[in-house]
């Protein structure tokens, strides 16, 4: 009947902490609180199947360099300001990622990169289309992508 009672219950709480307490919102609540559980049940995706979870460690490693590297070079086109012309694009990456959790995963990877951003997906060409803010090599990017996230997501998951 209750899929995730704990969410249930903290959006029950949350509910109730801002509105008044009464019998009426008490009852309203808890009707929002279980439509809530059960839509965030029908939106759970199918479990990922991991052929190499050793793998996983690496991959954070790589992404926390990553992150910590385009920082500092972000950091560094900002504060050099007009010094340097900048060339930020548009590319657009062929992937050979199918699985929906390894996309999402690429997503936040390429994301949460300072100077990168995911834009859009295209299921049926199987490209993306991401954003850089220095973009200098175009094949450069699209190499560093596949070799360094998709062939270690793909190696993690089927």
């Amino acid at each position: 009947m209750i899929p995730h009672p704990l969410l249930s219950m903290a959006l029950l709480l949350m509910w109730l902490l801002l509105n008044d307490f009464t019998l009426g919102h008490l009852v309203l609540g808890s009707v929002v609180a279980i439509f809530g559980g059960w839509a965030m049940a029908s939106l759970r995706p199918d479990k990922p199947k991991m052929k190499k979870w050793y793998l996983l460690p690496k991959l954070f490693l790589i992404v926390f360099v990553d992150i910590i590297r385009s920082n500092l070079a972000v950091a560094l086109l900002m504060i050099s300001g007009k010094r340097r012309k900048q060339t930020s694009g548009f590319i657009t990456v062929p992937l050979e990622i199918e699985h929906p959790t390894a996309l999402a995963i690429m997503a936040v990877i390429l994301t949460s990169t300072p100077g990168s951003a995911w834009l859009a997906y295209d299921e049926r060409r199987k490209t993306v289309l991401i954003h850089v803010l220095d973009l200098i090599d175009e094949e450069q990017w699209i190499e560093n992508i596949k070799h360094r996230y998709e062939r270690l997501l793909l190696e993690i998951i089927e």
